[in-house]
């Protein structure tokens, strides 16, 4: 075993690149584990081995999402003693992967940081207008709305002239991403499946798991089915009960 205190990601991805035969073990958040995964894909090594992660700090979602446990001590006993799972990876023609999901909201979406920060602001503010204006009438208050093109493995799902509100793609079974586009009031949503998702528009904006990129003008996903193995605690074996309507033998 070999640790590793790594001050800056220049010094983590020299640790990973000279790790020789040994098992990466990520001791930090989604985001070490986001920067982990990305070293790896980058230097082609992401299959060579299992990642396994031990989950310190409050950004964990993703990793719970992904079947490792929220608990320190949980998640240690599966990097001993867990299982391979095999996951797909979403990647752009940049370099960028999706290890979650990837959502396309309308506006300029902010950190999480900021919006928690942002949310109490928002209230108190609305609660003041709301005190010192009429009410707004119904219908006045229109959801924001973005225009863009989206095209699964090359069919075309929605056009520029189809206000959209959100686009969100996700890894799904079988190597494939599932596509969902809710479109606005009135107007019926779309799901796909396909293996490669192209959005285009007028700069947008999107979030990537944790990160927050753009604006761009178009950007294409393709899933890399089986991509990369994290470690996960074991399933409980199934309990078998004694059945009650089983009877003594006399003898």
């Amino acid at each position: 075993m070999k640790i590793v205190f790594p001050e800056s990601a220049e010094e983590a991805e020299r640790a990973l690149a000279h790790r020789g035969r040994r098992h990466p073990v990520v001791l930090g958040d989604d985001q070490a584990l986001l920067r982990t995964v990305r070293s790896l894909h980058r230097d082609r090594t992401l299959h060579d081995a299992p990642v396994s992660l031990v989950p310190i700090g409050p950004r964990s979602r993703l990793a719970r999402a992904l079947g490792v446990p929220g608990d320190v001590p949980a998640a240690a006993r599966a990097v001993l003693d867990g299982v391979q799972r095999e996951l797909d990876l979403l990647v752009d023609e940049s370099g960028g992967i999706v290890l979650g999901a990837l959502s396309i909201p309308c506006g300029s979406p902010v950190s999480q940081t900021a919006a928690h920060w942002w949310t109490p602001v928002e209230k108190t503010a609305r609660s003041l207008v709301r005190t010192l204006t009429a009410p707004i009438p119904a219908g006045g208050h229109q959801p924001p709305r973005q225009r863009l093109r989206v095209e699964a493995d090359g069919v075309l799902l929605v056009d520029l002239d189809q206000p959209v509100q959100e686009i969100s793609v996700r890894p799904a079974p079988a190597g494939f991403a599932e596509v969902y586009v809710r479109r606005t009031e009135g107007a019926s949503h779309v799901r796909a499946r396909a293996r490669t998702v192209t959005v285009s528009g007028r700069d947008f904006r999107y979030r990537a798991d944790w990160a927050i990129t753009g604006p761009v003008r178009t950007r294409t996903w393709t899933v890399e089915p089986a991509a990369w193995r994290l470690t996960v605690p074991r399933r409980p074996e199934p309990h078998q009960p004694t059945s009650s309507s089983s009877t003594p033998r006399m003898t």
